[in-house]
């Protein structure tokens, strides 16, 4: 016989979330957890029972219209809610993708794209974004670790993290310190967060998100390439290349497994294409 289960949606789905909340999830993991589960129950039509056929073809669907890791991402979102309504029998695997030691590189940020939309936020009078940018990129942070840039953290050179139910110091560049130390005197900030919106909440992702998106425009840089976290992935690969240090850089970017931080830290398809080339095996 066919096992099914059976679902309120909106009040299972409200369990969930304070089920998520009660394990201390970040507000970003609960809001994406939530979204996954409502294109999962679109794809179901609503319907208030659900089969594991039902799953398998949710995730041939994903394969069709989404990319391989945000197919993979809405499957993990669909499996822990599975598991939290006891049906955890319906799970279906990640989709398999065979590892690779490189990147495309074509969405990544190069150092100049990176400097021109800092000076683009300088020059047109937003020392805010352009300070933010700087930060996240010289301590390669999530842009969810910004808040806890607090005036005090600064002024020790040391900001105490908490992120992930995982507590780790993210330490501050000297250059970045002498930086950040001036923006706070010019603008008179004496306590609580570095960077905040006009009522005084502490920047979110959104809010950067979107300026830095503004800037991209103005400063001549591919909009696709120009988001928060790359600014942590171009950290990452500069960090690597001139320290060649895995281990260092999984600490700083607070990683518990080393594979996860190579991924950051491989060259992209140009930099193996060549290496490639130099290789001279052949004649031709």
């Amino acid at each position: 016989m066919t096992e099914k289960k059976y679902i309120d949606w909106k009040d299972d789905m409200a369990r969930f979330e304070a089920y998520l909340r009660e394990q201390e999830s970040a507000e970003a993991t609960v809001a994406k957890y939530l979204r996954d589960i409502r294109t999962f129950m679109t794809f179901a039509e609503g319907r208030t029972w659900i089969e594991k056929s039902d799953i398998l073809r949710y995730k041939d669907w994903l394969m069709e219209n989404y990319s391989v890791n945000s197919a993979n991402s809405m499957i993990v979102a669909l499996n822990q809610f599975l598991i939290f309504m006891e049906a955890g029998r319906m799970r279906v695997r990640r989709i398999r993708v065979q590892a690779q030691g490189f990147r495309s590189g074509e969405k990544e940020l190069c150092k100049e794209e990176f400097r021109r939309l800092v000076c683009q936020a300088r020059t047109s009078g937003r020392p805010q974004i352009a300070m933010i940018m700087e930060t996240i990129c010289a301590t390669g942070i999530r842009v969810s670790e910004l808040k806890f840039f607090q005036a005090d953290n600064v002024k020790t050179g040391a900001v105490r993290v908490w992120n992930k139910g995982k507590y780790r110091i993210v330490l501050i560049p000297d250059k970045l310190r002498r930086k950040l130390l001036a923006y706070m005197a010019k603008y008179g900030i004496k306590s609580g967060p570095l960077f905040r919106t006009r009522s005084g909440r502490a920047k979110d992702r959104s809010n950067i998100w979107r300026e830095m998106k503004e800037l991209a425009g103005e400063a001549g840089v591919d909009a696709g390439k120009v988001f928060p976290h790359n600014l942590r992935h171009l950290f990452a690969r500069t960090f690597y290349r001139v320290t060649k240090n895995l281990l260092h850089l999984a600490d700083i970017l607070g990683h518990s497994s080393l594979e996860v931080t190579r991924i950051y830290a491989c060259d992209g398809i140009s930099e193996c294409r060549k290496s490639l080339e130099r290789l001279e095996l052949i004649d031709g």
